[in-house]
C-alpha cells in the first residue's frame, strides 16, 4: 500500500486514467466489431460510416496514448482497403 502522499494520489491517479483507457479500448472495438459487421453483411453505406466513426476513434485513442501511433496507422489503412474491395464488389 502507498504510503506517502504524494503516491496515494498518483495510485488514484493511475485507477481514473486506466478505467478511462478501458472505456476508450472497449468503444474502438466496439467501433471496429461495427465495421466488420457491415462488412461482412456487404452494406456499404453502413460500412462508410462505421469506418469514419472507427478511424476517428483510432485517432483518437493514438493521440491519447492508449494505442500506439504506428498501431492506429495500420488498423486504419486495413480498414480502408476492406471498404474499398466493398466498394469495387
Amino acid at each position: 500500500m502507498a504510503n506517502t502522499v504524494s503516491s496515494r494520489k498518483r495510485v488514484r491517479q493511475n485507477i481514473r486514467s486506466r478505467m478511462r483507457n478501458r472505456w476508450r479500448m472497449k468503444t474502438l472495438r466496439d467501433a471496429l466489431k461495427q465495421f466488420e459487421d457491415a462488412v461482412i453483411h456487404s452494406e456499404t453505406d453502413k460500412a462508410k460510416e462505421s469506418y469514419k466513426l472507427a478511424s476517428k476513434l483510432l485517432d483518437k485513442s493514438a493521440s491519447k496514448g492508449v494505442i500506439h501511433k504506428n498501431n492506429a496507422a495500420r488498423k486504419k489503412s486495413r480498414l480502408n482497403t476492406r471498404l474499398k474491395k466493398l466498394v469495387q464488389a
